[in-house]
C-alpha cells in the first residue's frame, strides 16, 4: 500500500520533512561569498547538484529565511562570484559551526576557525580545509517559490572556472572518492558518508 498525500494541502515544514527525508543522500555545497564589507560569509546547502559540463556549470538553492534573502544570495548577485567546496569529513565539525545564523558583519569562517585561502580567478577566498574546491562565476541568480514579490529561495548557478584539488585525491584525471571522503545530508540532524561501494556497467 502507498499513502497518497497532496502537497498543496500540506505546510512548508511537511513538505521539506518528505523531501528532505526521501531524497538522500544529498552532497553539500560549502560555499564562501565577500559582502560589500568584505566579510567573508560561508554556509553549507544541500539543495546542491551538477547542471553541465560544457561549459562546467553548478547549482545551489538558497532558502530564505521569513521571506529574507540569505548572506549567501545576497553577496553571490552583488559581487557575481563565489565558491562551492565539497563537504568532507576532515572538517566536518567546523562546517557544522558555520550554519550558525550570525549577522552579516560577521565571518562564519572565522567563527569556525576555519583557514580562508587566496582564489586565482575570483576575489572571493576559499577554504584551506576542503579537499575539493571549485570558483565560480554566477552565471544566472533565479528567484523562484513563494510569490513574485516574495520568492521562496535564489536558484543560483555558477560556472566553474577554477578547480582546487588536493594531489592526493587527484588520479589520472579522475578524483578517488574514497580519499576524499565526503559528507551528505540527510533529514534531521543526521549526515552519512560514502558507505558500501556497488558497481554496476551501464547497458549499452
Amino acid at each position: 500500500m502507498m499513502k497518497a498525500i497532496d502537497p498543496s494541502e500540506l505546510v512548508e515544514r511537511e513538505n521539506y520533512k518528505f523531501l528532505t527525508g526521501s531524497i538522500i543522500p544529498r552532497p553539500i555545497a560549502f560555499v564562501t561569498t565577500l559582502s560589500k564589507e568584505l566579510v567573508l560569509n560561508a554556509a553549507p546547502f544541500s539543495y546542491f547538484n551538477i547542471i553541465s559540463a560544457n561549459p562546467p556549470m553548478i547549482s545551489v538553492s538558497v532558502q530564505r529565511s521569513n521571506g529574507v534573502m540569505k548572506d549567501t544570495s545576497r553577496n553571490a548577485i552583488e559581487q557575481k562570484e563565489f565558491v562551492v567546496h565539497i563537504a568532507d569529513e576532515s572538517y566536518l565539525e567546523q562546517l557544522n559551526v558555520t550554519a550558525k545564523n550570525l549577522p552579516s558583519n560577521e565571518s562564519e569562517v572565522d567563527a569556525a576557525n576555519l583557514t580562508p585561502v587566496i582564489s586565482l580567478k575570483v576575489k572571493v577566498p576559499g577554504i584551506q580545509e576542503a579537499k575539493v574546491r571549485m570558483e565560480c562565476i554566477l552565471e544566472k541568480a533565479i528567484p523562484l517559490g513563494g510569490t513574485e514579490k516574495a520568492p521562496a529561495c535564489e536558484l543560483l548557478i555558477g560556472r566553474v572556472v577554477q578547480y582546487h584539488i588536493h594531489e592526493e585525491l587527484y588520479q589520472n584525471g579522475r578524483i578517488d572518492a574514497e580519499g576524499l571522503r565526503p559528507i551528505s545530508r540527510l533529514a534531521g540532524n543526521l549526515y552519512s558518508n560514502l558507505g558500501e561501494f556497488l558497481e554496476l556497467e551501464r547497458p549499452k
